[in-house]
């Protein structure tokens, strides 16, 4: 499947240490969303907005370096390889990040995948997840 890359924002639009959420799905829906991120070194991470075995969303999360920390748990997750590392090991759903002219774009087949069991059960016979919207 050739890859469909979506712009989300500009760069700069981007809180440096800060996040932005990207909403999946059809408004129906209930999913959870992409959380991006945007290091000190303009690196952009993408993670499902959901925290590995535990549950809450990593948005709230506050960003240290390249390291992700959970404010209330004490979780920490790794950026470049999404390794939830404390306090019980697992892996985060990365998500593609293309940088071009100063503008973050998602691959939007990527984003359509279900992130879930539950997903892939609400997508059935609705098929893949139609569209990507930019939270406001």
């Amino acid at each position: 499947m050739p890859e469909q890359w979506k712009m989300i924002c500009r760069l700069k639009d981007m809180p440096l240490a800060g996040a932005r959420m990207v909403q999946r799905g059809l408004a129906w829906q209930d999913l959870p969303g992409v959380a991006l991120f945007r290091a000190a070194d303009d690196t952009v991470y993408a993670l499902l907005d959901t925290v590995p075995c535990l549950g809450g969303p990593l948005a709230h999360g506050v960003l240290m370096e390249k390291n992700l920390m959970g404010p209330k748990h004490g979780w920490i997750i790794e950026l470049d390889s999404g390794r939830l590392v404390a306090p019980v090991q697992a892996m985060a759903r990365m998500y593609a990040v293309r940088i071009q002219d100063g503008r973050i774009y998602l691959d939007v087949n990527e984003l359509n995948i279900p992130a879930s069991k539950a997903e892939q059960a609400l997508a059935g016979s609705y098929a893949v997840l139609p569209h990507v919207q930019m939270a406001v």
